[in-house]
């Protein structure tokens, strides 16, 4: 249990980052009628939309194989955690603003409910440990120095 309470810590606190990312990516590059736009389509181009992520990350994966294949293990584990975060990054913004058009289909539909289920199953079970609420206590510790630190940043460039 307390490896999937560290599992799960590091994926909540990868998902708040990389969701905070997308945000920051998606004001910065000026996707707001991009993602706007997304969130009107219709079910199959939602689908084909969300495709899009799956199939460029796709070729970095290939090459992680082959660069572990051919012993360069250390470069084809950092390329793989590229791809993964680059996904993870892409695939969870596409969904989310794409989410209602893709639960018409019956199959994700059920899918993404079976999934959840299971997580939020899981999730109760592992916040009741020692070790995740550990953890909570030092993610939230960190944050509070680092809001600090960004607020002083801040006033010393006097934003």
């Amino acid at each position: 249990m307390s490896l999937l309470a560290i599992f799960l810590i590091i994926e909540e606190w990868l998902w708040d980052a990389l969701s905070a990312l997308g945000h920051f990516l998606a004001y910065h590059l000026g996707l707001a009628k991009f993602e706007t736009w997304l969130e009107q389509t219709s079910p199959y181009q939602a689908l084909f939309a969300i495709s899009i992520p799956i199939v460029l990350v796709t070729p970095l994966n290939i090459a992680a194989f082959w660069l572990l294949a051919n012993g360069m293990i250390l470069q084809g584990i950092a390329l793989e955690i590229v791809a993964k975060l680059l996904g993870t990054l892409f695939i969870a913004r596409f969904f989310s603003l794409t989410k209602a058009q893709l639960l018409t289909f019956r199959l994700l539909a059920w899918i993404y409910n079976t999934i959840t289920f299971w997580l939020r199953w899981a999730h109760e079970k592992v916040t009741q440990t020692a070790i995740y609420q550990w953890a909570k206590r030092v993610k939230t510790a960190i944050k509070a120095k680092a809001a600090l630190w960004v607020q002083k940043i801040k006033q010393s460039l006097h934003w």
